[in-house]
């Protein structure tokens, strides 16, 4: 760690963080960090440095909010961590990226099998991507300590420390929602990977869209022509005929309330103290009840007057 401070090599007492506003807060409940296997496989790295108590006292101040903010770059991710002092604590995560050509043979590797191309190009991270890492020579995540590199402000003399652990946690967590945050901190940005992707895997092959090629490497596809804008008259959109009782067909609460923002999934390290989904779910729910009243009793309204 690069600040460290030792009384006669004494350890450190437990200290009591100060409440801390506004943090990010882990979204599971009990249990292991992450769900994918990516995850767990991020915070197994963590776990293999055996620092005991600190694991514990990190998952807590993942779950309480004590991060206060995580900003992650080609390599590297910074945050702030509330603790006992008033000052946060500054922590650094390094990992080692890979190179230039390290990318370009494994998409090479990826590129010369179709379901995996076609997955990661719709956005899908797929089950066997470690072992094609592999296979390239690479490795998906750190695999050895010195592909990590980690400080942390505080006066604790372990490394990594409660709080670098903290946002080990939470990073894990991120990585359930965007897996391509991995490939960021190993020196790629997803959008990068996607168009030096869709270059290796050669003419002839269909980016999902039937009849459309991929685009070459750095070259983007034709822009697809804007629609023609609708009339603002009424008239033109319903014509000349008043629209009947059945214009709108059948009317009905969706059977899956917030489809859509689950379709997009959660929002980045969420700081709210309910899950933003199990929120959006519940608004759905309740507004489609209303909306339903007030269509129903449209009416009827009318038919009183």
């Amino acid at each position: 760690m690069a600040w460290r401070y030792w009384r006669n090599f004494d350890f450190y007492p437990p200290s009591r963080p100060r409440e801390a506003r506004g943090g990010i807060k882990a979204q599971t409940k009990g249990g292991t960090f992450g769900r994918s296997w990516w995850a767990r496989r991020w915070i197994e790295v963590l776990e293999s440095f055996d620092i005991g108590q600190r694991l514990h006292r990190g998952r807590s101040y993942a779950r309480r909010g004590q991060v206060l903010s995580i900003a992650i770059v080609k390599g590297a991710v910074s945050a702030k961590v509330q603790g006992s002092r008033p000052t946060p604590y500054q922590v650094r995560i390094k990992v080692a990226t890979l190179t230039k050509a390290d990318w370009k043979r494994l998409t090479g590797v990826l590129g010369s099998q179709a379901l995996f191309a076609a997955r990661l190009l719709a956005g899908e991270m797929p089950g066997e991507i470690e072992g094609v890492f592999t296979a390239a020579g690479l490795s998906l995540l750190p695999r050895r300590s010195k592909d990590l590199q980690t400080e942390c402000s505080c006066p604790d003399w372990s490394n990594p420390c409660k709080h670098i652990a903290a946002v080990y946690y939470l990073l894990g967590e991120e990585f359930d929602r965007d897996p391509f945050l991995i490939f960021k901190l190993r020196g790629m940005e997803r959008q990068e990977f996607l168009r030096l992707l869709g270059g290796r895997v050669g003419p002839g092959k269909k980016n999902g869209r039937r009849g459309a090629p991929l685009p070459e490497a750095g070259e983007q596809a034709d822009p697809t022509p804007p629609p023609d804008p609708l009339s603002t008259g009424s008239g033109s959109f319903w014509g000349k005929e008043r629209p009947g009782e059945d214009c709108f067909g059948e009317v009905r609460i969706p059977p899956a309330p917030a489809a859509l923002p689950k379709r997009l999934g959660n929002f980045p390290f969420w700081r709210g103290e309910e899950r933003l989904l199990d929120a959006m779910e519940r608004i759905y729910r309740e507004a489609s009840m209303a909306g339903m009243d007030v269509f129903l009793a449209a009416p009827r309204a009318q038919s009183e007057n």
